[in-house]
Order: structure tokens, then C-alpha cells, then sequence
């Protein structure tokens, strides 16, 4: 059987004009999607089609949507934003793992978040452990920009959105 993973596609919409006064006024644009660039040593230097949406594993006793919320505060280390959550489906990376995505809206600061930690072997073969974060930023992303940023299989959920969106 498959591992499967859930996570949530936190998108705003962009506005058209300047900042004025600290905000942004306009009218509503484009979608911009907020994406997590992976920690550790192996994607430090990677940039396009590494990025993914805040994802993690779950099991059959989890139901995907609360499983999706949790792993969102752990990659990120804010509180997902409230509201109706998208159904987006399921896809399948190419490592064989199915990846279930549901999308929000909101406009949130991921500034001051912290993503929680993994140890691993590093160098390889050193003996040594290091502490890595699974996270190592989050942005946000115009949509066709995070397209080309997301891993491949992932990509399909941002025009999924958009088709949902209108």
C-alpha cells in the first residue's frame, strides 16, 4: 500500500495596485499560493520543482483534511488560516506516494513561523547527527511561478484551483 500525504494550498488573491499605507488596495487578481521549500542539505541548493505544498504522511485512522491542518502548523509553525477548505484530490509522485490537497484562502505572515525539525546522518557516513528543518521558508507565489516551482506531480493542484476559482 501506498504512504500517503496530506497538506493545504493556503492561496490570497493578489491586488492589482500599490501599497498604500502598509496594505495592499485594489482590485482582486491573480491567486498567489504560499509554498514551502524543503530543508536539509540535499535541497539547500535546488529551487526550481523542488518546492511543495505543506504536506505530510497520515494513516487510515486520520481522516486527510485534519491530517493536512496539523501538517501545515508543523511545516509552517502558524495556525492555518480559517474557512472553507477545497477538495483538490489526490495525485501520485513519481516516488510512488499519493499526495491529497485541499486548498484556503487567506493571508497570513510566515515570517516568524518555524518549521519543526528532523535529524539525519550528515555528511554522509560521518557518524554525525544534525537537526534539520523540514521547512527551510516559506513564500509566496504568483501561479504560474508556483507551477514551475512545485514538484511536477504537485503542479496539477494549481490549476485545479484556478478551475475552481474561476
Amino acid at each position: 500500500m501506498p504512504k500517503r500525504s496530506a497538506g493545504l494550498l493556503v492561496y490570497r488573491r493578489r491586488m492589482a495596485s500599490v501599497p498604500v499605507d502598509g496594505r495592499r488596495v485594489g482590485p482582486e487578481g491573480e491567486p498567489e499560493l504560499l509554498l514551502a521549500h524543503p530543508g536539509g542539505p540535499f535541497f539547500a541548493r535546488r529551487d526550481l520543482g523542488v518546492w511543495s505544498i505543506p504536506k505530510g504522511e497520515y494513516d487510515e485512522s486520520e481522516p486527510a483534511e485534519s491530517a493536512a491542518e496539523r501538517e501545515f502548523a508543523e511545516e509552517i509553525g502558524v495556525v492555518p488560516p480559517a474557512g472553507r477548505r477545497l477538495d483538490l484530490g489526490e495525485v501520485r509522485q513519481a516516488s510512488g506516494k499519493l499526495v491529497r490537497a485541499f486548498a484556503v484562502e487567506g493571508d497570513i505572515d510566515v515570517a516568524g513561523g518555524m518549521s519543526n525539525l528532523f535529524e539525519m546522518e550528515w555528511p554522509p557516513g560521518s557518524g554525525k547527527l544534525q537537526l534539520f528543518p523540514e521547512v527551510d521558508r516559506a513564500e509566496w507565489f504568483p501561479a504560474e511561478q508556483a507551477r514551475h516551482r512545485l514538484n511536477p506531480s504537485q503542479a496539477v493542484f494549481v490549476d485545479r484551483l484556478l478551475a475552481l476559482l474561476g
